[in-house]
């Protein structure tokens, strides 16, 4: 799975860019969707506006955590791994049998952009098993991605040489993209262009980058961790498509200092 989304619209937290050590990289976009289809030629690449893509293949696939695409209404998600309580969530929103989990992954999104009273930390809380997903808005240039709480998925991020945002489960294309302006998507988080990064398990505590050294005092990885110690003032909520756009997390991404 790749996906990439170039700086303006992915909004990548600056403490990606932080690690020194080891290779860095300098690749576009296009060269990142490149490397992604030599390592899988049977790829499928989605070209989304503003010279943004999301990849999917199925080389290597763990049938455990299997990936899955769709597109529906200008709304592009994919999607690994398996929610254990599918069935009650089609029947907490009125969806069918056949709707599999990037599915209703569209359709939770399209019920919070377009009328939920209620944070979508509240609507990713109620998710049971192993996942992660990226979702991309097409019309409203929206980027929403989530890791379960236990980081059963693999699932990292990371900055590209034109100040990209990467998301990827696989270690050698986000090297190959990334260098070491790489970290592991924080388990049990959200992240929105929009808003930042969110613990849907703390939405209330701020979801720091901890930078690690070396015995040379340089960065050699960065770490996303939610800190109990510091609580947020309060999360605005959406009700409707009009104020999507507007409304904001305070201090909720870990970039804003």
């Amino acid at each position: 799975m790749l996906a990439v989304c170039e700086k303006s619209i992915g909004k990548p937290p600056e403490e990606l860019s932080l690690p020194t050590v080891g290779p860095q990289k300098s690749r576009t976009r296009t060269e990142i969707a490149e490397v992604f289809r030599s390592a899988r030629p049977e790829s499928t690449v989605y070209s989304l506006p503003g010279g943004n893509l999301m990849a999917l293949s199925h080389q290597d696939e763990n049938p455990l955590h299997p990936r899955s695409v769709v597109v529906m209404d200008d709304v592009f998600c994919i999607f690994i791994g398996n929610l254990e309580n599918i069935s009650d969530l089609r029947r907490h929103y009125g969806l069918s049998k056949q709707t599999n989990e990037a599915m209703l992954v569209v359709e939770v999104y399209k019920v919070l952009r377009d009328r939920a009273p209620y944070p979508s930390d509240q609507v990713i809380r109620d998710f049971a098993g192993k996942f992660a997903f990226v979702l991309f808005d097409a019309r409203c240039h929206m980027l929403f991605a989530a890791r379960d709480r236990d980081g059963g998925v693999k699932f990292q991020w990371g900055v590209a040489g034109d100040g990209s945002l990467v998301c990827t489960d696989d270690p050698n294309i986000m090297s190959e993209a990334c260098g070491r302006a790489s970290a592991q998507f924080p388990p049990g988080c959200i992240f929105m262009n929009w808003s930042g990064l969110v613990s849907f398990d703390h939405p209330l505590h701020k979801v720091r980058a901890v930078a690690h050294e070396d015995n040379d005092g340089n960065i050699s990885a960065v770490i996303f961790k939610v800190d109990l110690f510091t609580r947020l003032q309060s999360i605005p909520r959406t009700g409707s498509a009009a104020n999507w756009a507007d409304v904001k997390v305070v201090e909720a991404s870990s970039g804003n200092e």
